[in-house]
């Protein structure tokens, strides 16, 4: 993964929702944005699950997932760029914003992230929701279907 060239990346990402669809199944307790969202198209919060404090009830699957914004700023995980984090960057780049050196950073963690695909996919039945939730809901936040 290391050796891909940044063309390469940009053609492995692939990601199969979009931000507007992760915002109206339920993703980070409603409250990733706060109330700053001029930024983006208003038609994604049309339906979007919002809330100016995190409500795990507005989780799609009513489960805290992920790691606290503080532990993410202590591994590096946040660039200036993007000082929100991962699903900042998705829905700006989604707008067409193109920065390569965060854009190669950002997808090889995206494709890293399929392991809790592949691990839900592993351990359990085909469409049954109930399984690994926690890592369903955290699949929900990095783009992934949790339907699996």
């Amino acid at each position: 993964m290391n050796k891909l060239k940044e063309e390469d990346v940009y053609k492995i990402f692939k990601p199969e929702l979009t931000p507007k669809r992760m915002l109206e199944l339920g993703v980070f307790g409603g409250s990733y944005f706060g109330n700053n969202i001029k930024e983006y198209p208003k038609n994604w919060f049309t339906n979007a699950k919002l809330s100016k404090n995190f409500d795990v009830g507005l989780n799609r699957f009513k489960i805290r997932a992920g790691l606290s914004r503080e532990h993410w700023i202590e591994k590096g995980w946040i660039f200036k760029e993007d000082p929100l984090g991962w699903f900042q960057w998705y829905c700006r780049y989604t707008m067409g914003r193109r920065l390569p050196n965060v854009d190669v950073t950002q997808i090889k963690r995206w494709k890293n992230f399929r392991r809790h695909v592949t691990a839900i996919k592993k351990n359990c039945e085909k469409g049954n929701l109930d399984c690994r939730k926690r890592q369903r809901q955290a699949i929900l936040q990095w783009a992934y279907n949790p339907y699996i």
